[in-house]
């Protein structure tokens, strides 16, 4: 299944709507690319398959601290 590792973004289904309103089902795939990144506690390199917006969150927070809220569980309510 395609889904980001940082951010945890993945397909969703919907509809295609034709110009006389006929409904026919479709998926939005996110922006999903396979990038490596380096990580400075390893001294390796590690590849991801993340989101473009997992990519901004990385660049923000840095590698570690983004792979460790994104290990963190989830409090949903």
């Amino acid at each position: 299944m395609k889904v980001c590792e940082i951010t945890g973004k993945s397909s969703v289904i919907g509809n295609n709507v034709s110009h006389s309103n006929r409904k026919t089902k479709r998926k939005f795939n996110p922006n999903l690319k396979t990038k490596r990144f380096w990580s400075e506690e390893e001294g390796r390199w590690l590849t991801l398959k993340v989101t473009a917006a997992g990519m901004k969150t990385i660049n923000k927070k840095g590698l570690s601290a983004a792979m460790k809220e994104a290990a963190a569980p989830k409090n949903v309510y």
